[in-house]
């Protein structure tokens, strides 16, 4: 019963307290700082493999050098302009995945700190210009940078993360964003 009535009384406690009165000014909580992590920032969803066709900024038979795998397949999402590009081994298995966002510089921050956290990963600063991040994980690497309003995410089922920074070079020089 003591239990019921302090989750009662906590629940309660909350309520009032987010129900100040609306006509008062409030204080505003910014200390000054403005990272991407302090804002909540809408992320696009994350894209799907759906269309069987090779990738417009990539050359398969690259990646499989790159990468050191063959590639059996490549699908990418159904974004007109810069789609997802996803490569196959020969059983199946996604083996390097590239993600190209053009848009709002904020959402481009934080797709790459959503695929290398600023708190866990590698900083980066290639190429020139760029800043983001990269990291082996237990079921691969990823190498994530964006500049402005653009942002690529490359992904490998590799332990090197070298694997996927050369690819995502290879995709920002391909797509023109080295200018």
């Amino acid at each position: 019963m003591r239990t019921s009535l302090v989750v009662i009384g906590t629940a309660v406690a909350a309520l009032v307290v987010g129900c100040g009165d609306a006509s008062q000014p409030q204080e505003p909580s910014d200390t000054g700082s403005s990272s991407a992590a302090d804002a909540t920032v809408a992320l696009p969803p994350e894209p799907e493999p759906e269309i069987e066709q090779d990738c417009p900024y990539l050359d398969t038979e690259f990646v499989a050098q790159t990468n050191g795998q063959r590639v059996g397949s490549v699908r990418t999402s159904a974004e007109d302009t810069h789609p997802a590009c996803f490569f196959y081994r020969p059983d199946g298995d996604v083996q390097l995945t590239v993600r190209v966002y053009v848009g709002e510089e904020d959402v481009a921050r934080a797709l790459v700190d959503e695929a290398a956290p600023v708190d866990t990963s590698n900083p980066t600063s290639q190429p020139t210009g760029w800043e983001g991040g990269y990291e082996s994980r237990d079921d691969g690497a990823v190498y994530a940078v964006s500049k402005g309003g653009h942002a690529v995410v490359v992904t490998t089922n590799q332990q090197q993360s070298v694997k996927a920074r050369t690819v995502a070079f290879e995709a920002i020089t391909r797509l023109g964003f080295s200018e």
